[in-house]
Parts: structure tokens; sequence; C-alpha cells
């Protein structure tokens, strides 16, 4: 067994990779407040084609050396941009026919293994602060929530692990044809 080295991987240039067919999904990150899980949560979104990063809040913004040296640069390459209020991005992506969901354990969630995105729907994908998850406000404008089973006495993942989670899956069923 080799391993592949970068040039035998085929990455896109960035103009290439902002011209390509993205997953119809947003990811909007309501209060995070680490900046190294900022940076991670656009370098899974450049990973699995993210269309758009929604920063709200408190969550920090680029340019941020902090974001950066967890990005690795996908800060430069995933469209993103910022919303004062998690609450008011919510019902903005519901007026341009997105369906939101809460990854969040709540009351009536759907378990991510049962969970089946629709086929020509906009999906926007809100992930909450580390400590209080996702604000009950936003909870409550969100068409519904997703949970990710898990078995440990902690019941809880990192947040830019869970956004890994819930992208991948998101990727396995509904990405662009390559």
């Amino acid at each position: 067994m080799r391993k592949i080295t970068n040039e035998e991987l085929g990455r896109p240039t960035p103009e290439a990779y902002a011209a390509m067919e993205k997953m119809p999904v947003t990811v909007v990150l309501d209060n995070v407040r680490s900046m190294q899980n900022v940076g991670a949560f656009f370098r899974t979104s450049d990973a699995f084609g993210v269309e758009h990063l929604t920063l709200c809040g408190i969550t920090a913004t680029p340019p941020a050396r902090d974001i950066h040296k967890t990005a690795l640069g996908a800060e430069l390459t995933v469209p993103w941009s910022y919303c004062e209020s998690t609450e008011a991005c919510i019902d903005a992506l519901h007026e341009r026919g997105y369906l939101v969901y809460a990854v969040e354990q709540v009351v009536g969630a759907t378990m991510l293994d049962d969970f089946r995105p629709e086929a020509g729907r906009r999906y926007a994908l809100v992930f909450g602060n580390e400590v209080a998850g996702v604000g009950q406000d936003a909870v409550d404008r969100c068409d519904g929530a997703i949970e990710i089973p898990q078995m440990g006495v902690k019941h809880s993942l990192n947040v830019s692990v869970s956004g890994g989670v819930v992208l991948w899956n998101f990727f396995c069923r509904i990405r662009p044809n390559r």
C-alpha cells in the first residue's frame, strides 16, 4: 500500500471549486464560542461541498488567526456570511424555502440514522454553542431536530465533531453528482 500524494488527489482549484455544484445544505452556527470549532466547520464544509456557512451571534468571523489555523484556508473557499441573530437567520432561510433543523437533543428529535432528506429540498442545519447547545428560541423556529444516536455516559460530542458526523450523513445521502 502506498499513500497518495497531494498532487495525485486531483483536488480542484479554488476557482473550480467555486463553480462546482454544492450539496443543498447551509450550516448555521448559533453562538459557537471557539474559533477552532468555527475553523473546523469551514474545513468540513469545504470537504463535503456545503453551499453556505452562516455565523451567528458571538460566533467569530474571518479573518482570524485561530479560525485559519483549523480551517487551513477553507475560510477562503466556503461562502459565508454573518447574522447577528440566529432567529433572524432561520426566518430568512424559511423565506428562501429551506427546511431548517436544529442538531440538538430535544423532545421529538429524529435520530440521524432515521432521517431521510428529501430529494430536491434545501436544508439548513443549526449547530449550537459548546455548552448551551442551540438556543431554545432558535429551536422553536426550526422545522424539526436531528439527534446523533450515542451510547456513552456523556451523551454529547464536540460541536465540530457533530458537524462532521451530520454533514457526512447528508453527503452520503444527497451529494451532488461527481
